[in-house]
Parts: structure tokens; C-alpha cells; sequence
């Protein structure tokens, strides 16, 4: 069995906690940021936030040759601080909100999987995470 990895990625977001806690977890608005790269997109979200609540969102490739459903359980919820999920497949992730003077700080720590190099999960994970930080500073 492989040593579990784990990475983090963050960014500081000038906006209020209250404006980069409802871009997070909306899906009207994850489906507005939820992408790594431009040729990708999120055309559908859901989020039941709750412990033993679901979210979905349907990633894909804007020339329609691939797609995925990310899907997770949250496991813990505390608003305006911070929630945990789990992936389909066990894999772990915990998201802290903080509010310091240098903005809004927004850190994930998940659990690498075993297809991919950690350096090119970490990239993926932080591109997206970055176009989180462009739309909630976007005034939207």
C-alpha cells in the first residue's frame, strides 16, 4: 500500500469571508470558476451542505471530447471556517477559511491520488483555486 501524499494549495482573497464563503460553496457561482484551464468548464453544480451532504460538479472539456462528475461528501461543516469532504474514492480534503489582514485566506490540503505526479495534481488544483480568487475579487 502507497504512503498517502498529501498537498496543500492557498491563495488570500480581497473580498469580505461572508462573499468568499458563498463563491465557494454556490453553484450558480462554481460554475462561473471551477476550471484549470480555459478549454474546460463546470456546466453543472450541486451542493447539499451538511454533514453527510453531496456536491457534484460536472467537469468538461469545452470541445466535448471528455468529462467527469466530481463528486464528494462533506463529513465536517463549519460556516464561514471551513468544511471537509470526502471523494468517491476515500480521498480526503479539508478547506480552512481565514480572515487576515492580507485578505481572505482560502488553503485546501487533499489527499494526492496515485495517476498523476503530485507536482501536476498541485498545479491543476492550484489553477483552479486561482480562478476562485479572480471571481470572488471580480465584484460578483
Amino acid at each position: 500500500m502507497s504512503e498517502k501524499i498529501f498537498i496543500t494549495v492557498e491563495v488570500w482573497i480581497k473580498s469580505s469571508l461572508e462573499n468568499v464563503w458563498h463563491h465557494l460553496l454556490s453553484p450558480d457561482s462554481i460554475t462561473k470558476w471551477n476550471a484549470a484551464s480555459p478549454d474546460w468548464h463546470t456546466p453543472r453544480a450541486t451542493v447539499d451542505l451538511r454533514v453527510g451532504g453531496k456536491f457534484l460538479s460536472r467537469m468538461e472539456a469545452r470541445d466535448g471530447s471528455m468529462g467527469f462528475d466530481f463528486i464528494g461528501t462533506f463529513t465536517s461543516v463549519d460556516p464561514m471556517h471551513g468544511y471537509e469532504y470526502s471523494m468517491e474514492d476515500g480521498r480526503t480534503v479539508m478547506v480552512t477559511l481565514a480572515d487576515t489582514p492580507e485578505g481572505i485566506h482560502v488553503r485546501e490540503v487533499f489527499q494526492a491520488e496515485n495517476q498523476n505526479p503530485p507536482e501536476l495534481q498541485r498545479a491543476g488544483w492550484q489553477a483552479i483555486l486561482d480562478n476562485f480568487k479572480k471571481f470572488a475579487e471580480s465584484g460578483n
